[in-house]
C-alpha cells in the first residue's frame, strides 16, 4: 500500500496566507525525503482558511523543491475552466518534470455559489452542468484522441510533448465512480470529505474498463488523519479543525484557530472532541493510526491512502507525517532528480 500527501495550505490564526504557502513547501520536501509517493495540493477559493486557490501554481514550486515525489492537483476543479487550456499548462508541466506529473481533476466548485460565479467569465447565466463533456474534451487533448479532419485537432500539438501528465477523476460520489470506470482512468475517493465510500469504490472496481489511460483498476482513499505521540494529544489537536470546519459548514469561514481556542468553543456548546459532525478522522498515537489507515484501505479496496492533515501548528503536522511514515517504516527509494529548467 502507498502512502500519499493531500495539501490544502491551512491558513493557522495568527499567520498569513502567505507562510501558509511556505508551509507547503516545507512540508513537500519533508515529504519526499520520508518516502511518500505523491504530493497533491487542493483548489479551494475565497476564504481565510486554506491557501490554495491555485493548484496548477504550485504544482512547479513543489516539483522544483523536490526530487522523487509525484505531484499534482487534488484537483483541478474542471467546471470553471477550459479544457484546452487546462490540458496546455499541465503539459507544461509535464514537460519540465517528466513522468512526475499528475493532474487529478474534481467536478466541485470548491467553494460557496457566490465565489463560483464570481470564478466565472461569463456571469450573464449559470454555467451548463456539462462536466462529461468537458472531461472527454480534456482527455482528447492529452492524448491526441480528436479525429483528423476536427477544427481542433491541431491544438493537440502539446507543448510538453511527448511527456504527459498522469489523469485521475476524484470524486465522492457514485457518479464520479462510474465516470472513471467507463473512461478507464485513476479514481481517488475524498473519505474526508464523504465518509463511508466503500461500496462506491467497489462499483469502481467491478464497472473499471481497462484503457491506455489505466490498464488496471487503480482505486486510492484520501482520508483525514492526525497522529501523535498519544491517542489523546492527537484528538486535542484535531479540536483546531474541528472547530473551523463545524463553522464553515454553518458559512461561517475562519482561519484554522488555536487548540485552546477550539477547545473552549467546543467546551461552550457541550461538543466532544473529535472530527466534525459528519466526517470522519482517523486520530491517535502511531499503532492507532496505522490500524485506522489499514482499516480504511481494506474498506475501499485501495492500493494508496492519501493523508490529509489539519492542524494549527506547522510543526504539528510535520510531525503527524513522520510519525506517519515510521508506523509504517516508509523509506525514500533512490531516484535521479527529475530534469527540469
Amino acid at each position: 500500500m502507498r502512502l500519499s500527501v493531500l495539501d490544502q495550505s491551512p491558513v493557522a490564526a495568527g499567520s498569513t496566507g502567505a507562510q501558509a504557502l511556505a508551509n507547503t513547501l516545507d512540508l513537500a520536501r519533508l515529504a519526499d525525503r520520508l518516502g511518500y509517493h505523491r504530493y497533491w495540493v487542493a483548489e479551494h477559493h475565497g476564504g481565510p482558511m486554506l491557501a490554495g486557490p491555485s493548484p496548477e501554481a504550485l504544482i512547479g514550486p513543489i516539483a522544483a523543491a523536490t526530487d522523487r515525489l509525484r505531484v499534482g492537483s487534488g484537483g483541478v476543479m474542471l467546471p470553471h475552466y477550459s479544457p484546452f487550456k487546462v490540458a496546455e499548462t499541465f503539459s507544461v508541466l509535464a514537460g519540465l518534470f517528466p513522468e512526475r506529473i499528475d493532474l487529478g481533476i474534481g467536478r466541485a466548485a470548491g467553494t460557496d455559489p457566490i465565489t463560483a460565479r464570481v470564478l466565472q467569465r461569463d456571469r450573464r447565466a449559470a454555467a451548463p452542468d456539462d462536466f462529461p463533456e468537458q472531461l472527454g474534451e480534456l482527455l482528447a487533448f492529452l492524448e491526441g484522441s480528436f479525429a483528423e479532419d476536427s477544427p481542433v485537432a491541431r491544438l493537440a500539438a502539446l507543448p510538453g510533448l511527448p511527456e504527459v501528465p498522469e489523469p485521475w477523476l476524484l470524486g465522492s460520489s457514485a457518479q464520479s465512480a462510474v465516470w472513471a470506470a467507463q473512461l478507464g482512468l485513476r479514481y481517488a475517493f475524498a473519505d474526508f470529505i464523504s465518509p463511508g465510500g466503500g461500496e462506491i469504490a467497489r462499483l469502481y472496481r467491478e464497472r473499471f474498463t481497462p484503457s491506455g489511460r489505466a490498464p488496471e483498476q487503480t482505486c486510492a482513499v484520501a482520508a483525514s488523519v492526525i497522529c501523535a505521540d498519544s491517542d489523546e494529544e492527537a484528538v486535542s489537536l484535531a479540536t483546531s479543525g474541528q472547530m473551523a470546519f463545524s463553522l464553515l459548514r454553518r458559512g461561517r469561514l475562519i482561519a484554522i484557530p488555536t487548540v485552546a481556542e477550539a477547545q473552549a468553543w467546543l467546551a461552550e456548546r457541550g461538543e466532544r472532541p473529535g472530527a466534525p459532525a459528519g466526517r470522519r478522522a482517523i486520530l491517535g498515537s502511531p499503532e492507532t493510526v496505522r490500524a485506522g489507515i489499514e482499516a480504511l484501505a481494506q474498506e475501499y479496496g485501495a492500493q494508496e491512502v492519501i493523508v490529509v492533515t489539519i492542524t494549527h501548528e506547522h510543526a504539528a503536522r510535520r510531525r503527524s507525517y513522520e510519525l506517519v511514515a515510521q508506523a509504517f517504516g516508509l523509506t525514500a527509494p533512490e531516484r535521479a532528480t527529475a530534469a527540469s529548467l
